[in-house]
């Protein structure tokens, strides 16, 4: 398996460049097809069912492939993102290089190269002559960027469907993958008081922006470290001139949880902050939810890590188990009772900046280390 693996390399690196050079922001929905027909080709290839979905109102385009053995459960679901965070033009500026060891372009390890390390561990799988043996299905989404409002409920179904899911969100540098997520959400906090003249008649007016600091601070308040609860302001808005009182103030809120318990806490609070003004007059109004559930670490993953991790130790790959309060997919299919282990892409870092990048020789290791637990698990079945 390994040297067939490694006669490959060049082929994944035509394949990186192909798919990193195709602008494909959350709001390109051409871009996103693009990616997709790209993958569609190559696993009808092997022989999955796949297909290209558009999914919601705004017909989001997504990949679903498939190998099923009877009616009995996937055996894995392979998840990730063809969706970046990149406006379009962004791959005319910087495309798809290589330097000092390191791939560099829009979304090369989020997640651009997580999706080939599935691709080309299914393509492995099937030269080997495992692929026959097991049920697989791979879900590639083209809205995770903006909160996977289309394709959450097709991916939630699709885990209900799967003994356990591979996330494909990059491996963290050093070989550390993911089995513990914050959930999170976001509110947006509306003040509205009365304008007037801030000099001639400030005692005619109500202050939005002075209403909307003092809800802040009970915001704040909110921050509870040992229980791994956040809630950061992070965009505020109010005012038009230095000499008028403020009738208008927005405040944006993100909100991370540990535990799901946690959400109902949290979305009382802000329930109930609409109804305490601080300022006599002034009115406040509170959208927002907690959407993705925590990503926890039940019996079930910890086994699944074991099988990862050893399987690691036996091809000399050293590996770690970490907790990130960022969220993914992932979080909506652990919540589904889904063994999931995620970070199990391309090792990289910087997402979302100019200065991402992927460790090139991590591209053989993932590809083998995955194929391998897959290979493991056919062996269990």
């Amino acid at each position: 398996m390994k040297p067939y693996i490694a006669s490959r390399h060049d082929q994944f690196l035509a394949d990186f460049q192909t798919i990193v050079n195709i602008d494909s922001s959350s709001d390109n929905k051409p871009g996103i097809e693009s990616v997709a027909r790209f993958f569609d080709t190559r696993f009808s290839h092997i022989g999955l069912n796949s297909q290209v979905l558009f999914l919601g109102d705004n017909k989001i385009p997504c990949l679903y492939a498939a190998h099923k053995k009877g009616t009995s459960p996937f055996d894995i679901m392979f998840l990730g993102h063809m969706d970046t965070v990149f406006p379009p033009g962004e791959v005319a500026k910087r495309p798809f290089s290589i330097k000092d060891g390191r791939a560099f372009g829009p979304g090369v390890c989020d997640m651009k190269g997580g999706l080939l390390v599935v691709l080309h561990v299914l393509e492995t799988l099937k030269h080997e002559g495992i692929l026959g043996a097991l049920s697989v299905c791979v879900a590639f989404n083209g809205d995770e960027e903006t909160g996977s409002h289309a394709s959450k409920k097709w991916i939630q179904s699709t885990a209900k469907k799967s003994l356990r899911t591979f996330v494909f969100e990059p491996c963290r540098p050093g070989y550390r993958f993911v089995l513990q997520r914050k959930g999170g959400g976001w509110f947006h906090v509306c003040v509205n008081g009365r304008e007037a003249h801030a000099g001639a008649d400030p005692e005619k007016g109500i202050n939005a922006v002075v209403e909307l600091a003092h809800q802040i601070v009970k915001i704040n308040r909110l921050n509870q470290n040992d229980m791994g609860t956040s809630a950061q302001v992070t965009v505020i808005t109010g005012g038009d001139k230095v000499n008028i009182i403020p009738d208008r103030a927005t405040a944006s809120v993100d909100v991370r949880i540990l535990k799901q318990e946690e959400k109902n806490r949290v979305e009382e609070f802000f329930h109930t902050l609409g109804k305490t003004p601080c300022i006599e007059g002034s009115t406040i109004r509170v959208q927002g939810r907690i959407d993705r559930p925590p990503m926890e670490t039940g019996k079930a993953t910890r086994q699944l890590w074991d099988l990862v991790r050893s399987t690691g130790e036996k091809i000399g790959l050293p590996l770690e188990a970490i907790s990130t309060g960022g969220c993914s997919d992932g979080n909506y299919t652990s919540a589904c009772g889904t063994p999931t282990i995620d970070g199990m892409g391309i090792v990289g870092a910087n997402s979302h900046s100019i200065d991402e990048y992927a460790e090139l020789d991590s591209i053989d290791n993932m590809v083998w280390l995955v194929a391998q637990v897959c290979k493991a698990i056919r062996e269990e079945n």
